[in-house]
């Protein structure tokens, strides 16, 4: 039995994740031989991922962030952002379980997961603690929706396609009035995500800044713009057509003309551990397909 650093281990997939329920039996039975207590986050239970044997020796949890004190996320990074939703409020750091493809969140490889494992609950592992965002949208002064975000909030048109326009503040100091086909405020997290195909920088995780990515603005002067995550951003639409906000690309609400976007740094930051060998540099270069050293 290993000496694990923690006790109450909660397992969180998506249910439509393909040939999970193996993954899962094999990660329920290593848990249970080290005497941890195994939490199964309810929507996979729900949907049969776990057998009947296999669920004896789990509790089932509709608050998984509540219930562990770490969570282990098998799938992709879509899967780990929305862990992250669910985690970031209670501290629970995420260790991410991939399933065949290299992914910037999710660096245990499914073929040495429980070795992996072994090491990281006994306290060998390296830990990122990454900056989420907060965001509020308000109509009339009253709040719309609330929501946080781990790679980005993205302000964006619709279907219908139309320039929107607004107007972006920094601590309530006017920065700019831009027309363009949105605005992506992104995390160092999601530097690589979203806001890299649109034009913006590569941020290191430990570095506390947010980026402001224009997305295919009107005028070519409009550039990205790197500020401290301690400053607060505030979004007026003043043409919104049938823009959304998207969270993560995972949830949205629509706006009108006259909405407020409020952004800001969660107040918690998400722990993400990662295997003692973990590079970042090589998980840039193989995921965005750099070339190889030379000598």
């Amino acid at each position: 039995m290993i000496p694990s650093k923690f006790h109450r281990i909660g397992i969180l997939t998506r249910p439509n994740t393909p040939d999970i329920a193996p993954v899962i039996h094999d990660l329920i039975a290593f848990l249970h031989a080290q005497r941890l207590a195994i939490v199964i986050d309810k929507p996979c239970a729900d949907n049969g991922l776990v057998s009947e044997r296999d669920l004896q020796f789990c509790a089932v949890s509709d608050n998984i962030g509540q219930d562990c004190d770490l969570i282990l996320v098998l799938g992709g990074d879509g899967t780990f952002l929305s862990a992250a939703r669910k985690a970031a409020p209670y501290r629970v750091p995420l260790i991410g379980v991939n399933q065949g493809h290299l992914g910037f969140l999710t660096q245990v490889s499914r073929e040495n997961m429980v070795e992996e494992l072994s090491k990281m609950l006994a306290g060998d592992y390296l830990a990122d603690d990454c900056i989420l965002l907060e965001t509020s949208a308000q109509r009339g002064g009253e709040a719309i929706y609330h929501g946080i975000a781990l790679n980005d909030v993205v302000i964006s048109r619709g279907g219908a396609g139309q320039i929107i326009e607004f107007e972006v503040f920094i601590n309530n100091q006017f920065v700019c009035t831009q027309r363009s086909d949105g605005l992506i405020v992104s995390t160092p997290t999601g530097s690589t995500a979203y806001s890299l195909a649109a034009g913006g920088p590569i941020l290191q995780t430990a570095i506390r800044a947010l980026t402001l990515v224009p997305i295919c603005p009107q005028s070519m002067t409009n550039r990205p713009i790197v500020i401290g995550d301690a400053n607060e951003i505030r979004i007026l639409i003043t043409k919104a057509g049938d823009a959304r906000v998207h969270y993560d690309g995972q949830s949205f609400v629509d706006i009108q003309n006259m909405d407020e976007i409020i952004i800001h740094r969660y107040h918690n930051e998400l722990r993400v551990l990662h295997p003692s060998s973990y590079q970042y540099y090589k998980t840039l270069r193989q995921k965005l397909h750099w070339g190889e050293q030379l000598i």
